[in-house]
Formats: structure tokens, C-alpha cells, sequence
């Protein structure tokens, strides 16, 4: 066994983490079968006080050997585990094993993005990354606009930089930093107008960079209206940065990003899309016609620690234009000296906000490597199937009342004829009983229960069980 100082890297690395494992896998094995459910039962109080009891004094005098056991298995036996069928409440999925397995290499080699020498290899390989994912969003067209007329397309102008992207910690953070960029192309004077469906951190990053409230368009159906936003361009001033959304958080619905670019383009407006959840639509064939329209953003969100299967944290931030991320650029000289740079050593300050940070993009690389567009489309188009199987078992259910057909992997329903306390409480009860987490949104002036599948291993029976529970905690 290793001494609890022992180093995770290093030649003696290897021999140290290794039982180290093998108690973490123990100890997440044993907790699991301890909860034995998708959260653990009897609430707030109930879990906080087994947590307490089960940790004791977390900064004692003297250390315990068998701490890593003693703690690993608590937190997991008090977890909500996103692989349970019955945990469905939120965008938050199941990591995959190589992911996970991944990022143990990143925390056992440590680097840094702050500076090259920090992270040499690491730097490269986000490079890699950010470059194939923005590729993605904007496609290949090697930057170039194109000219047609009859049967030929014709570059037009000298060839574009190649769009890129940032590394973030999620959607909040990319969405600020879309803000950001917004800001200082347009000017401090830019006004957000974004639909009802927005993100909460949308109009959030506004009130933080100090831009003016946001003009707020209606979203009926869930999805931001064209005619409102045409509306609202015509009469207010400008500049104007348009948020539209690609996978609402409350039922996943994507706002029609042909009708808002195209409005945008007439307006002379700045487009953003947070496609932090419909993002992973772009992974497959069949689904990929959803976002339609999201490769004439300037900026937009992913987060592949939603339909990318990574663990937090796993966002991004692509950029059309690179030159909208110079304003970024940043001198600390024990960092990236002006000599250094000009000797070669590359500059990464300016891509992020943050200073110390590590290399996400090793899990990302790794999981795009190891599954390709077509493995992780199944992937995507495996949820996105589930969903519409729930939704038909609700629709066909006299007892239940479905919202709508889901876009992506949520779906809105309630007991029919029930009331919006009851609903909230059917909620409440399952989560503090540990024996289902589902959501909660409100739409239509009322209260619905949403389930959202992030789990690609979810069988049919699983989710007619999970329709049953509900039928059986549903007051008559």
C-alpha cells in the first residue's frame, strides 16, 4: 500500500495509484449498493447528517489511513447517480469509462494552461480539439465566402481565418464570454435581446459586464418568435447582439435559427446561439438537420458534459471569427514574456479568462477519438429515441397528459387532472423517498414534470417502470 504522501506522477507514480484505485472502485462499488437507489433517501437533513457522521472531523491532528475508503464511499452512497434510469431531473449525464479514465491522466500529470511550459503537449492537443470542434459548428469551407451564380460557386474576397474555439467551464462561462466578445466588437453601447426561453446566465453575464437590461422577446411554444424579434430590431437602437437558443432547459426546444439568422443579417445584428444542450445533434446524421442555421452564428455554446457524455467540466465557446478573440490577449510577463513569445513559445493567456486551468480537452480528445462522429451520434440519437418512447407511453396513458413531442431528450408531462401543488409534491415525495429524480418546469401557466434522458443504456422497461412509479405517487 502507499503512504499517503506518495505522488501520483513520477516513476513511483504508477505503483502508487494503483491500490489507490482499487479502493476508490471499492469504495464507489460499496456506497452505490449502500443508497441503493438514484439519490439517497430521507432529504436535506437526513443525508447531511449521515454525511457528517460518516466523515467525522475532516482536519484531524492526526491523519487516517483510511480516509480515501471512508470519504469515497460516503459521498457516494449520498450521490445522485446520473446512470440510474430514475435519475432524470437535469442535464446531467453519465460520464463514459474512457472519459473518466481520461481525466485521471489529467489530474495525475497536472498541467496547467497558463503557459507553455506548463503544459507543452497539453497546449497542442487543445489546439487540435478546439479546431476540430469549431470545424464542426461552421463546417470546412477553409474560411472562405462563396459567390453562387448558376451552376458554379466562386470564392469571393481573400480566404477567412479558420473559425476556433475556447475551452470553458460550461455554458454560463461561454455565454459570458460570447457577451464579452460582443461587447468589445460592438461597442460598450451593444444591447442583448434574447427570447423568454433564454438561459438565466444570459441576461446574468449582461448585469455583469455592465450592459444595459436586456430587451426580453416572447417565446410562445417555447420557442423565440420571429415576428418579435423582427419587431424589436426595427424599432431599438443598435448595435444589437441577438442570443437565440439551441435545446431550451426546460423542454429542449430549439428557436428557429434559419428565420433569427436571416433577421439578424437584414438588421446588421450580432448572432449567438446557446446550443450548450442541442449542441450534440451535430454528432449525428439524422438529427443533424435540427440546427439548421447554427453555422451562421458568430459565436456558439456547447457543453459536451451534456450530450457529449464527459464529466464536468466539458463547455465550449466557438468563435466564426478568431479576430474577435485577440481582445482576450493578455501580458503577465513571468507567463508569456514579449521575448518569449517572439522566440516562439506560444502565448495561451488569451484563451481564457481564467489563468490556472486544466487541460479538458484531454477527456474530450480521447472520447472523440474513441467513438467518432458516428459513435457518438448513436449515442445522441439513442436518447433522443428514448425520449420519444417516453413521450408515446405518456401519450397513451389515459392518466397522464404529455406537453408535446420532445425535440431532443426531454420530455414534459403530469398527471392529468391534477393540480400544480400535487404535481410539485409527487416531485418532492420520490426525491426524498430516493427512489426517482425527476425535473420540474413550469409552461403554459402550469407545473410539469420533466424527464430528461441523458442515459444512451436506458431500456423501454425502465421507462414504463418510471411511468408507473409516478402512477403509483400520484394522490388519486
Amino acid at each position: 500500500m502507499s503512504t499517503p504522501a506518495s505522488l501520483a506522477s513520477g516513476p513511483e507514480g504508477p505503483h502508487a495509484l494503483r491500490p489507490l484505485l482499487d479502493t476508490v472502485l471499492d469504495a464507489l462499488n460499496e456506497g452505490a449498493q449502500a443508497r441503493g437507489g438514484p439519490l439517497p433517501a430521507g432529504g436535506p437533513q437526513a443525508v447531511a447528517a449521515r454525511m457528517r457522521a460518516a466523515v467525522g472531523d475532516v482536519l484531524p491532528d492526526e491523519g487516517d489511513p483510511d480516509a480515501l475508503h471512508t470519504v469515497v464511499r460516503a459521498l457516494a452512497e449520498a450521490a445522485a447517480d446520473p446512470v440510474d434510469p430514475f435519475c432524470t431531473a437535469h442535464l446531467h449525464c453519465p460520464p463514459l469509462a474512457v472519459a473518466t479514465a481520461a481525466d485521471l491522466a489529467v489530474s495525475t500529470l497536472n498541467p496547467s494552461l497558463d503557459s507553455w511550459d506548463q503544459a507543452p503537449g497539453a497546449s497542442e492537443l487543445e489546439a487540435l480539439v478546439t479546431a476540430a470542434l469549431a470545424r464542426e459548428v461552421f463546417g470546412d469551407s477553409g474560411g472562405l465566402r462563396r459567390e453562387t451564380s448558376g451552376a458554379t460557386t466562386a470564392p469571393v474576397g481573400p480566404p477567412q481565418p479558420l473559425p476556433s474555439a475556447l475551452i470553458t467551464t460550461g455554458g454560463t462561462e461561454s455565454n459570458q464570454l460570447a457577451l464579452l466578445l460582443a461587447r468589445e466588437a460592438c461597442g460598450a453601447g451593444v444591447r442583448l435581446v434574447h427570447g423568454a426561453n433564454a438561459h438565466h446566465s444570459l441576461p446574468r453575464a449582461a448585469w455583469l459586464l455592465g450592459l444595459a437590461e436586456p430587451v426580453v422577446v416572447p417565446a410562445p411554444a417555447g420557442a423565440l418568435d420571429p415576428a418579435a424579434l423582427d419587431e424589436a430590431l426595427t424599432e431599438l437602437p443598435g448595435p444589437h447582439l441577438v442570443a437565440a437558443t439551441a435545446g431550451t432547459t426546460d423542454a429542449g426546444i430549439i428557436d428557429p435559427l434559419p428565420e433569427i439568422a436571416a433577421l439578424c443579417a437584414a438588421h446588421g445584428a450580432r448572432l449567438h446561439v446557446d446550443a450548450a444542450y442541442g449542441g450534440g445533434l451535430l454528432f449525428s446524421d439524422r438529427y443533424r438537420d435540427r440546427l439548421s442555421g447554427l453555422d451562421t452564428a458568430d459565436t456558439v455554446t456547447l457543453d459536451l458534459h451534456k450530450l457529449g457524455w464527459q464529466p464536468v467540466a466539458a463547455g465550449l465557446l466557438a468563435v466564426r471569427d478568431p479576430g474577435d478573440l485577440t481582445v482576450l490577449h493578455h501580458r503577465a510577463d513571468y507567463l508569456n514574456a514579449d521575448d518569449d513569445t517572439d522566440a516562439g513559445l506560444p502565448d495561451l493567456l488569451g484563451r481564457s479568462l481564467r489563468t490556472s486551468r486544466r487541460p479538458d480537452a484531454l477527456k474530450i480528445a480521447v472520447t472523440l477519438k474513441t467513438l467518432g462522429r458516428s459513435g457518438l451520434g448513436r449515442l445522441v440519437e439513442r436518447v433522443c429515441d428514448s425520449a420519444r418512447e417516453f413521450a408515446a407511453l405518456v401519450d397513451d396513458h389515459p392518466g397522464f397528459e404529455l406537453h408535446d413531442r420532445p425535440t431532443l431528450s426531454t420530455v414534459l408531462f403530469r398527471p392529468a387532472h391534477a393540480t400544480d401543488d400535487a404535481v410539485a409534491a409527487v416531485r418532492r415525495r420520490l426525491l426524498t423517498e430516493g427512489r426517482a429524480v425527476l425535473g420540474r418546469a413550469r409552461t403554459d401557466g402550469r407545473l410539469w414534470l420533466k424527464v430528461t434522458l441523458l442515459n444512451p443504456v436506458t431500456r423501454p422497461d425502465d421507462l414504463a417502470a418510471l411511468l408507473k412509479l409516478v402512477e403509483g405517487n400520484t394522490p388519486g
